[in-house]
């Protein structure tokens, strides 16, 4: 049915002081609105100005989620939380046309939803709908004002709501700004604290053990990152080595490896079989993660008696070993399946052998051959295996310095897209 224009005014002659008394009740609204700091009490004013203002029964503040182009209000005179799609009835309708909507009579127009009459025993008879329209002349929201107490609205609630909507749709759109500032420096704040616990798990200094320099390095893509690696001596003077990669980053990731990390720790500690320890890994995981997620992980130990590396990689892969006796790089690929998919799952026998003096072995996560440059090309393993041959009589730490620096030079002026981990080890 076509929406029935603003009436006119058919009451007698309303009292010059009483219109005035009407103005200086949206002014003291809008000084109260202009020193509210919070969302709550400010749509609370609101709609306690509306009932008195315009002499109703029932107001309701509907604020506009344009992310989900919803309507939604927790202000609302006898009503719980109300939420729906800003496509749906008579709010729905100020959001599209931007108009104010009058209603004389709510149970004869179609476009009116009964719904929260039924569930409330209210009844609605009459109504006017307000779109409250920002500064930048954005919907950010819509205001209901139910059931003229005296009748009907006339032309007078007809000014009246302009003005007063003209005022509350520019203090809502600033406390929604104010709000969603506020909550971004909350984010913030915390994902700070999350990567200051996060870079605390990492080792603070070079690994100690006779007869191998080993060095690690992070750097996360965001202010937290789904990569760790971590090296701890065993009692038996081995040193326990550890990288590992969660799928994605972020802080759901990193909770993931923070995990990780501590199952490694505490299962490495009780023994000293690669294949319990990664399988007694691999099941708890697979209790804790959710289908989409997983773990690839590389763990090693160091003996210093013989000089060895024994290692089991779970889908981690590709390894870089390089021989000094041949000048030979080999890619090794993974010798197991990632964490977190398949529990009470066989593992093979760990790789074990001997490093000679100048050998290397080197463990990264794929955000350092899996970068891109401009033309969408990979940075690929091959010129990584190039750049450990030509850096190999470095340090380790200078190794991973240069393998870092390839990677920005390769992506040029774009930002981090993956978490970039490195561990490096040299017989010595």
């Amino acid at each position: 049915m076509t929406p029935p224009s603003a009436p006119k005014d058919s009451r007698a002659p309303v009292a010059y002081e009483s219109r005035v008394a009407d103005l200086r009740a949206v002014l003291q609204l809008s000084r109260e609105l202009g020193a509210s700091t919070e969302l709550m009490p400010l749509l609370q004013k609101v709609e306690s100005a509306a009932l008195t203002v315009l002499g109703c029964e029932r107001a309701t503040v509907f604020v506009y989620d344009d992310s989900t182009n919803e309507l939604y209000s927790s202000v609302a005179t006898g009503v719980d939380e109300i939420r729906f799609g800003a496509d749906q009835g008579i709010a729905g309708e100020a959001v599209r046309t931007g108009e104010v909507i009058h209603v004389p009579d709510a149970y004869a127009d179609d476009r009116f939803n009964p719904e929260i009459d039924r569930r409330t025993g209210f009844r609605t008879r009459n109504m006017i709908t307000i779109p409250l329209i920002g500064i930048d002349a954005k919907i950010v929201g819509v205001l209901q004002v139910l059931n003229k107490t005296s009748g009907q609205f006339d032309a007078w609630d007809h000014e009246l709501v302009r003005t007063f909507g003209a005022q509350v749709g520019v203090a809502l759109q600033r406390q929604l700004l104010l709000e969603h500032y506020a909550e971004k420096q909350r984010i913030e704040h915390d994902l700070s604290i999350a990567r200051d616990i996060q870079q605390g798990l990492i080792p603070s200094r070079p690994a100690d053990i006779a007869g191998f320099e080993v060095a690690g390095w992070n750097k996360p893509a965001d202010e937290t990152g789904g990569d760790c690696y971590d090296y701890f001596e065993r009692d038996d003077g081995s040193l326990a080595v550890t990288i590992a990669d969660a799928t994605g980053h972020g802080i759901g990731p990193a909770l993931v490896i923070a995990e990780c990390r501590a199952l490694f720790r505490a299962s490495v500690a009780m023994s000293r079989d690669l294949g319990e320890i990664t399988a007694r890994v691999n099941d708890l995981l697979c209790d804790d993660l959710p289908d989409d997620r997983f773990v690839t992980a590389f763990l090693g130990l160091l003996d210093p008696e013989r000089g060895s590396l024994s290692y089991l990689s779970a889908g981690h892969g590709p390894l870089f070993r390089y021989t000094r006796a041949s000048d030979t790089i080999e890619e090794l690929p993974a010798n197991g399946f990632p964490l977190g998919i398949m529990p009470n799952a066989d593992w093979p026998p760990p790789e074990d052998f001997v490093l000679a003096p100048g050998d290397l072995f080197v463990v990264v996560t794929d955000g350092f051959f899996e970068c891109l440059n401009a033309d969408r090309q990979q940075l690929g393993t091959q010129r990584l295996t190039d750049l450990i041959r030509a850096l190999r009589d470095r340090p380790c730490r200078d190794i991973i310095a240069g393998m870092h620096d390839a990677v920005l030079n390769w992506v040029g002026d774009a930002p981090q897209d993956d978490d970039l981990t490195a561990l490096v080890i040299r017989k010595t």
